[in-house]
């Protein structure tokens, strides 16, 4: 009797554990938090050892290394999926395991009630195994109902994910024919400049505030949607979100231009973005808090390329103070970020030719 008890009280905390990490990764739209998530541990374990097969797989040529770190989200996704499932045959199972005197046929294996268990998830009921006590009965309909939900809720949950992924590639793209590939900020306002098409920043700037808010929302919501790659070459959400922080913070201190209005805007969203993802993600910024990310001589650089294309700039010193305050706001996070998810090196963002190699030998 205390057998079965102790079968039936760890049967439900399966499913309890199961039911409250699909409740919380699916169904709940905004960021929750991580303790006792199955889908949190799972990512994460996995993506620690991930990146450095796939440095081993290809440690010269990225193509094949790009593919095998583009196929983590789906097959994490599928795994997850498959460990919901899974997990709730178990976790029925034990209970009916425990309520295993009002099964026929009698006495059956731990294997026969875990079989039963299954088909009643996935509700197909050969008849071969089936339940005439009140409780084993109330238990194979409680199953039934949990299959029904789990495959219902996944997949609303795939097309919620796949429609986010989409909108946010979408505006990945649009950056990229803009910014040149790979993309960055001092090549924005340049391609800008030389095509005579400065007028459409500030509306640019207004149509990134929503990409950013959206990228945060889904991504805080979907964790797992920060691990799709781009399919498109030296493109990622990253360098797109690090390219247009880039451009915001030199139009707001270096181009000598009064319709920065919207770039301001954007540096707000954009950073409060990056904060809120690497902390989410649990990626710290290990280079500190409070760095420019990049040197005098490359500021010098980028502002010798803007006066080309046709910019005029403010002093250069001051230039350089105002950009190095703002910028050590958001870059040790967005080059955690970047380090994080091994995307492809970028103009200021990322930029592990070096360090890369030698961290994955």
């Amino acid at each position: 009797m205390f057998g079965n008890l102790v079968s039936i009280v760890a049967g439900i905390a399966f499913i309890l554990l199961t039911m409250n990490d699909v409740f919380q990764s699916v169904i709940v739209p905004r960021a929750t938090g991580r303790r006792y998530r199955l889908s949190v541990y799972v990512w994460r374990a996995i993506w620690r050892l991930w990146p450095g097969m796939a440095w081993r797989l290809d440690p010269e040529n990225g193509g094949r290394r790009e593919e095998f770190l583009a196929a983590f989200a789906p097959f994490t996704l599928t795994l997850l999926i498959f460990l919901w499932a899974s997990l709730l045959i178990v976790g029925f199972g034990l209970v009916l395991w425990g309520l295993r005197g009002g099964i026929t046929p009698a006495r059956p294996t731990f294997g026969a009630v875990l079989y039963y268990a299954g088909t009643s998830l996935v509700t197909i009921g050969y008849g071969d195994i089936v339940s005439h006590g009140w409780a084993a009965r109330l238990a194979s309909v409680l199953a039934g109902l949990a299959g029904l939900s789990l495959l219902s809720i996944t997949t609303a949950y795939l097309f919620a994910i796949f429609g986010s992924f989409q909108t946010r590639e979408t505006f990945v793209v649009v950056i990229g024919a803009r910014a040149g590939a790979p993309p960055s900020g001092v090549n924005l306002l340049t391609i800008a400049g030389y095509s005579r098409t400065r007028d459409d920043l500030p509306p640019l700037m207004i149509g990134a505030q929503r990409w950013a808010a959206a990228l945060m929302e889904s991504h805080l919501a979907y964790p797992v949607l920060a691990f799709f790659r781009s399919s498109h070459d030296e493109q990622s959400w990253i360098g797109t979100l690090g390219t247009l922080l880039d451009a915001a913070t030199l139009m707001m201190t270096t181009i000598d231009d009064p319709r920065d209005g919207q770039a301001r805007l954007f540096y707000n969203v954009g950073r409060h973005a990056t904060y809120d993802l690497s902390n989410y993600l649990m990626i710290s910024a290990t280079a500190g808090e409070q760095t420019v990310g990049i040197e005098r001589s490359e500021f010098d650089d980028a502002c010798n390329q803007l006066v080309e294309a046709g910019y005029k700039l403010r002093d250069r010193d001051e230039a350089w103070k105002r950009f190095s305050d703002l910028r050590s706001n958001y870059a040790a996070r967005l080059n955690a970020l970047a380090r994080f998810f091994e995307i492809p090196p970028l103009q200021w963002i990322g930029d592990r030719s070096a360090i890369g190699a030698s961290a994955h030998d």
